[in-house]
């Protein structure tokens, strides 16, 4: 309970008991973001479903407005720090982490947020009747990937939460959590796709960054959301 509520106050702006933690306390907290990401679907779904009530465009709106309230922004920020860093570096690694640690969101950043919203705005609107259930579990599904990249990939920033996390991750998790998924494809077979979206996002860091930060975790939650929504909406 201890790990779910420091994960639950990190990735969430829901209210929870205050909880002095240290950084192996966080770190060892990633093993249940999946819960979190379960809560988080939830209530996006939750709220969709009753603003589609009166028009499926104004149960998306909510939707993403309470997906974006409850996580803080917290990926949308990592997307739009990774957009800037691959805009910005012109393949210099170095310039590209100064980038991404450069708080300040330039264009790179706002058209890739500007996208994202307008992709899950859409898409949250064609899948609402297809049910609630199919929103819920996107979120959940998505927060898989940070054990993927941590226990793949070398974290760059030493000190930082890629690097506090690698260590983190034990296989048993990743077993633990594959069959959650297995569970999860027998009600929605689109979801099948996961392990192959959060390996090529994997493959994909390592040869255009070389690793994960933090930024890089948020960053591949939201792409990750977005290719399973697009995955639900072409089920039969």
């Amino acid at each position: 309970m201890r790990s779910f509520l420091i994960a639950l106050s990190f990735l969430t702006r829901l209210p929870v008991p205050r909880i002095d933690a240290s950084a192996a306390d966080f770190a060892r907290a990633v093993r249940l973001y999946p819960f979190v990401g379960l809560l988080i679907g939830a209530l996006v779904a939750g709220v969709a479903w009753a603003g589609a009530l009166v028009d499926p465009w104004l149960g998306a709106l909510a939707g993403v407005l309470a997906w974006t309230w409850v996580t803080g922004a917290l990926h949308l920020d990592g997307l739009a720090d990774l957009a800037d860093g691959l805009g910005a570096a012109h393949g210099n690694r170095d310039r590209l982490l100064t980038v991404m640690a450069d708080p300040h969101v330039g264009s790179f950043g706002v058209v890739a947020l500007v996208l994202q919203i307008a992709a899950k705005l859409v898409l949250l609107c064609l899948l609402l009747p297809h049910g609630a259930l199919a929103v819920m579990t996107v979120p959940a599904a998505a927060r898989i990937g940070p054990l993927v990249w941590a226990w793949r990939l070398p974290p760059l920033r030493p000190g930082g939460l890629g690097a506090s996390i690698a260590g983190a991750v034990r296989p048993r998790d990743l077993f633990a959590w594959a069959g959650g998924l297995i569970a999860l494809c027998v009600v929605l077979p689109p979801l099948a796709i996961t392990p192959l979206v959060l390996l090529a996002l994997g493959a994909w860091f390592k040869r255009r960054i070389g690793g994960v930060t933090g930024d890089v975790h948020g960053a591949g939650i939201e792409l990750t959301e977005t290719a399973l929504l697009v995955a639900l909406l072409a089920q039969p």
